[in-house]
């Protein structure tokens, strides 16, 4: 096995944990807040390594500008709308609806980015993957409630606000170190997080710090963001980009099977083929790409 299998096998696991651990988190933390501590913790991280590296630091006010609000759109809105989202639907769900991101990204790349224009092809895939989602809804309403119909509709309105961020840098960010975007997204992110928490949710200080929400919080700042990005950024280094657009494929299904396995998730028949009509149009833009290349 090459370093590089080996890395694409452990970021595919540690992202389809993620979602577990932010299941169990919710069992005893505010989500606003659990989401804002998360990034700060991860934040820390990356700029110590930016400080350690001597990265260079954006200079212009413009870039400062892509930095907040893809920032804004990725961690704020979409973190923020996971984590309170995946209040009211199990993890490996929540997993697969937040898989619809490059469904959205393409179409709004056919937008914003010329040389990403549409195809028959992709258009197939994009419309199967938007059917898997409205079988996935067909019956949230009635199978779990309302909360888990506005739940699942917050984790897909969050998917949609970071595809809108992966286009905005894709089309004007990609001078960027990675690790100075990543840790200036956190910050301009996680600081709306914090406020919005500490006064809709309360002071940290009273919030019900088992062992089960530390342990959950800290694998989710150091290994699912701080270690997962590190991984991620070298194995792009190393690795054809198709193949590391199919650790998207994979990670759902390890998050519903951990769901499943660990605390006893239920997953329905709708559940099973709006995943599958997500992941299959998923598959066909990502195949497409290989092709193309």
């Amino acid at each position: 096995m090459t370093a590089a299998v080996a890395v694409w096998l452990i970021l595919s696991g540690i992202w389809g944990s993620t979602w577990l651990f932010i299941k169990l988190g919710l069992e005893d933390l505010p989500p606003l807040s659990f989401a804002g501590i998360r990034f700060l913790i991860a934040f820390t991280v990356l700029a110590a390594v930016v400080a350690v590296r001597r990265l260079p630091l954006p200079r212009k006010r413009s870039d400062w500008g892509i930095i907040a609000i893809t920032g804004f759109l990725s961690f704020t809105l979409n973190y923020g709308l996971l984590f309170w989202g995946e209040q009211h639907v199990s993890s490996g769900l929540a997993s697969v609806l937040q898989a619809t991101i490059p469904l959205f990204g393409l179409v709004m790349a056919h937008q914003f980015l010329p040389a990403e224009r549409m195809t028959a092809a992709k258009v197939f895939g994009v419309l199967l993957g938007l059917a898997g989602v409205a079988v996935i809804f067909s019956n949230q309403m009635s199978a779990e409630g309302g909360r888990a119909l506005w739940g699942s509709a917050a984790i897909v309105l969050g998917a949609f606000a970071v595809s809108l961020s992966n286009v905005i840098i894709k089309a004007r960010g990609g001078h960027f170190e990675p690790a100075v975007l990543a840790a200036g997204q956190m910050i301009f992110g996680l600081i709306p997080l914090l406020v919005v928490g500490f006064l809709m949710e309360g002071t940290p200080l009273n919030f019900r710090w088992t062992k089960l929400a530390v342990i959950s919080l800290f694998y989710l700042a150091l290994v699912g963001s701080s270690l997962a990005f590190m991984l991620f950024y070298w194995l792009v280094r190393h690795m054809a980009v198709t193949n590391t657009m199919l650790i998207s494929l994979v990670t759902p299904v390890i998050a519903v099977l951990l769901g499943m396995g660990t605390i006893g998730e239920r997953v329905t028949v709708r559940m099973v083929v709006g995943g599958a009509g997500i992941l299959m149009g998923i598959g066909m833009i990502v195949f497409r790409r290989a092709g193309a290349k």
